[in-house]
This record gives C-alpha cells, structure tokens and sequence, in this order.
C-alpha cells in the first residue's frame, strides 16, 4: 500500500511539474513579429523621403542627406527603385523639380506623384508625375492648398489626397487630385486635430490618418475616410484615454510623430519615430476589424525618425531616417506572426 501511495504521490508531482511548464510557455506580445535584414539601400544615407507604389515596384527618393554625406547637398532629388524578387536597388530618372525633404508621395495603378516638402528655405507645392514604363517625369498642376511640408498623402481609386503638414503652422485642410484632367479638388477638412508629421494609409479603399504634432505636442485622435461619402469618422485614439480597459496598455506609448507605418494583411502596422524628444523603435500592430492596437516586437535597428515605409507584395518593410544628425540607408522586412530571431 505504502508503495502505492508513494507512486501516486510520485505522480502528483510530475504531473503539476508538467503543468508548471506549459504555463511558462505563454509568449510574450512584444518578441512576436521579426525584422529581417534586406538589401542596403544605394542612395545616399538620408531621412524626410517620400515612397510610393506602383504594381508590384517601389520607388523612395529625395529627402534629407545631411551636408557631410551627400556631397554639400543636403536636399535630395534621386529616386530609386527596389526590385522584390532580387533584393537589389535601381537608379531611376531624378526628379527635375527642386530637391527637397519631407515632401509626400501617392501613386495610380499605373504613375506615381511626388508633390509639396522643403527646399531647405521654401516650403514647396509643385506637383510631378512619374511614369515607371518611360522613367520619365512630367510637371502637372501645383497643389491648391498653402506651401507645405511634413503633410501625409494616399491614393484611392486612381485618385491621389493630401492633407495635414506645417505651412509656418499646423494644417489639416484636404485636397484630391484627379490625374485624369489634371485638377485638383478640396474636400472635407480631416476631422480633429491639425498636425503635421502624421503617417497615412490605406484599407479597402479607406484613408486612415493617425499620429503626429499640433504646435510641438504628440495628438492621439485617428480617422478613417470615405472617399465615397467624402466623410471622416473618428476611430479609438492611440491612448489611455478611456474609462474601459482596452486601452490601458496603450498608455502614451503608441502617440508619435515622424513614424511610418504600412498594411499587410487585415492588419496595419504603426513603426519607430520620436515623441518627447526621445526617438523610438516600437512597433504597435493595428486591427481594422476591432479597432485596437497590441504592441509587436520592436523595429531592430537603431531608434530613428522621419523613415520610409512601403508595402510591397503584402509585404512590409522599413528603411532610412536619422537619430538627430546621423542617418540611415539600412532596410528591413518585417513577419509579424512570425517569434523574434536576433540572428536575422
């Protein structure tokens, strides 16, 4: 009986053991997602550049290179292509319009256009098509709206938006841009607050605008546009500003500006940038269907602002930026279902 007992006893205790272990299992949200190293990009090392894409190719190009590496020219004008498949950058024709940082960009099914920044003196709004098939580029119709940088841009349905930036202050007024005649349309103003530094995106044919400063402070409110019924709606704001639990890990880790952000999938993704002076380089992973934002293992190079980001393929990726004078030309992509591996 004794013998028994002890086994019983015996099996007790492997049995919690066992029980033990699976619970030490559970996996941290923060290492699930992986950055993986892809090709450097050739251009000079530089922040404030614009992306767009156009098929199955993207395009980044100007912005900021510093005067020390880019030669004396801190504004840029080079535009390059990345190929997916091969993991290697192109040379593309430079833009002929005046170089310039912090400018935005959207794209048609078939061109791309770059419009608004900064001349290093002068906020800009002339406005140039690419086309990819010609690799030429072709001055089309000022934006309408006040000189800007620092703005946002999407394009929807062939059509091409711009809202937000700093023209000596904040703005939020809203423009559309109809390639086919070539003019350009106000619409209604973003919901909210004025900001600049803000990123943009797009769902099913939905304009999303979050994040970004109003005169030197981090703004939490995020809207969503209907191109449609040419209407904003506001979503749940980027922190714990609610008297429900859902947003008590948000904190105020989720506002920022000079971010990027992409979608893949159902999901967008909301990447690096600064927010009280203090560069950053946590990722928060955003559900369209619920509505709220998890945190993701951080973006794993350096903490940066002002980078670029593109989805290509269903695929996300980032590059570029500074941390205050230094500057990036490194380039990732990111598996958010996917464990940290630091060996990527």
């Amino acid at each position: 009986m004794k013998s028994f007992v002890s086994c019983l006893i015996l099996f007790i205790v492997i049995s919690l053991g066992s029980a033990s272990c699976k619970k030490s299992t559970t996996v941290d949200p923060a290492t699930i997602g992986n950055w993986v190293t892809r090709s450097t990009f050739d251009g000079v090392s530089r922040s404030g550049a614009i992306s767009f894409v156009v098929g199955d190719t993207a395009y980044i190009g100007t912005g900021y290179g510093g005067n020390a590496q880019s030669g004396g020219t801190a504004q840029l004008g080079d535009i390059w292509k990345y190929d997916i498949d091969h993991n290697y950058w192109i040379q593309r024709a430079s833009l002929p319009g005046i170089a310039r940082r912090e400018a935005v960009a959207f794209s048609t099914s078939t061109k791309g256009y770059i419009t608004t920044g900064f001349d290093g003196i002068n906020k800009l709004k002339d406005t140039w098509e690419f086309d990819p098939a010609q690799n030429s580029w072709t001055q089309k119709a000022d934006f309408p709206g006040t000189a800007r940088m620092d703005a946002v841009a999407f394009g929807i349905s062939n059509k091409g938006y711009v809202t937000t930036g700093n023209d000596g202050t904040d703005v939020k007024d809203f423009w559309m841009y109809d390639p086919a005649t070539d003019t350009w349309t106000q619409k209604t103003s973003l919901g909210g607050t004025k900001r600049s530094g803000a990123v943009a995106f797009v769902y099913k044919n939905q304009g999303y605008v979050v994040s970004g400063t109003n005169v030197g402070a981090v703004v939490n409110d995020f809207w969503m546009y209907d191109p449609i019924a040419d209407k904003w709606s506001e979503k749940r704001a980027i922190a714990n500003v609610s008297s429900d639990t859902y947003d008590d890990a948000y904190g105020t880790l989720i506002e920022r500006s000079g971010a990027v952000a992409f979608v893949m999938g159902d999901k967008a993704y909301l990447c690096t940038g600064i927010s009280g002076g203090t560069m950053l380089k946590s990722v928060w992973e955003y559900d369209f269907a619920t509505d709220l934002w998890v945190i993701k293992t951080p973006w794993e190079g350096a903490e940066r602002t002002q980078a670029i980001g593109f989805t290509l393929k269903n695929r996300g990726f980032l590059g570029t930026g500074r941390n205050n004078t230094y500057y990036f030309d490194d380039f990732r992509e990111f598996f958010p279902s996917i464990i940290y591996n630091a060996n990527d």
